[in-house]
């Protein structure tokens, strides 16, 4: 018993002169937001953890109903709360603004449920550190896939994943995580709407096209009870539905032209073979026939301008938004 308590207390001072040296080490300001929605249970030893390795840790309390902004300034968080529950788009945009008034260098957002590590920080931004990237992406899935997660989980973040290679050519092998660090310069390209799809896609989104060199780094994360017991079928639907908002947003052409270009194809096609036969005698008036290749035709063009309008002004918003 006393070897182990022996082994235990060793391990715990390691631990503790490995952080140590690494806050002694790095001259810069690392903050660290904590977006938190009701967490009183984890976010009181998140707090205390995270302190060993970031010069500041801002928990954005988001409308929680319970303890969670108590316990969080009682560990020594700066807290920042909202009076209703606002998204973790403005959450996040709150604690970028905060962590700019605190002269971070490197900020790095983690979740509050316990499922990050905050040992793996000095890793996550090591490369921000050394001049590499501007922006770390902490992921669960670099090195290999995550063989102990279900089927449904593995083939949602394949769809995910090749969605955002596809939209901003990045290779990204874990789109929605929530454990990354960035550049404090880099603050003022992200939008934090949240608008028409999830923060995590829309924050790569913008780092793509802004031309950040993006990095990923492997993390450790723990299984949250919850994430054990969710239904495989909304699973997939919900990650469909990201996968259909995040092609819809960023690549309207693809979303709607060109089917919309095959559907009226379809329609003036029909059309044309319907007069040439009508003409020659050998078809007569048919109202379903009919309205299928008008609404065919009607129904193409329509998402094939649709298409177009929607890529333009995309364009012109991103080269206003550069202007600045």
């Amino acid at each position: 018993m006393s070897n182990e308590l022996l082994m235990g207390n060793s391990t715990l001072y390691s631990t503790h002169k490995k952080n140590q040296r690494f806050r002694e080490t790095s001259s810069q300001n690392i903050t660290v937001i904590l977006p938190a929605y009701n967490e009183e249970v984890s976010i009181g030893s998140i707090v205390l953890l995270t302190k060993l390795y970031a010069d500041n840790v801002i928990v954005v309390d988001d409308g929680s109903t319970d303890l969670t902004a108590e316990i969080a300034r009682k560990a020594g968080a700066e807290v920042i709360a909202h009076g209703v529950n606002r998204g973790k788009a403005e959450t996040l945009k709150t604690g970028f603004t905060a962590a700019a008034d605190l002269g971070a260098d490197i900020i790095v957002i983690m979740d509050s449920d316990g499922q990050h590590n905050p040992a793996d920080i000095p890793k996550l931004v090591a490369p921000v550190i050394k001049g590499n990237a501007e922006m770390v992406n902490g992921s669960r899935y670099l090195n290999y896939p995550d063989k102990n997660s279900p089927v449904y989980c593995r083939a949602g973040q394949t769809m995910r994943d090749t969605t955002v290679k596809m939209n901003f050519d990045l290779k990204i092998t874990d789109t929605q995580s929530g454990f990354r660090a960035f550049a404090a310069s880099t603050k003022s390209i992200f939008r934090f709407s949240g608008k028409k799809t999830a923060i995590e896609n829309e924050m790569l989104a913008d780092a793509g096209r802004s031309g950040l060199r993006i990095t990923e780094v492997e993390i450790g994360a723990l299984s949250i009870p919850e994430a054990q017991t969710r239904n495989p079928a909304k699973y997939i639907l919900g990650a469909l539905k990201t996968v259909v908002e995040d092609i819809e947003t960023n690549k309207p052409l693809y979303f709607y032209s060109v089917p919309g270009f095959a559907l009226a194809t379809c329609g003036f096609y029909m059309g044309f073979k319907f007069l040439e036969a009508f003409f020659l005698g050998s078809a007569s008036l048919n109202f379903g026939h009919t309205f299928l290749m008008v609404f065919l035709a009607l129904a193409g063009a329509y998402m094939t301008l649709r298409g177009i309008i929607a890529h333009s002004m995309a364009g012109a918003v991103r080269q206003t938004e550069s202007a600045y």
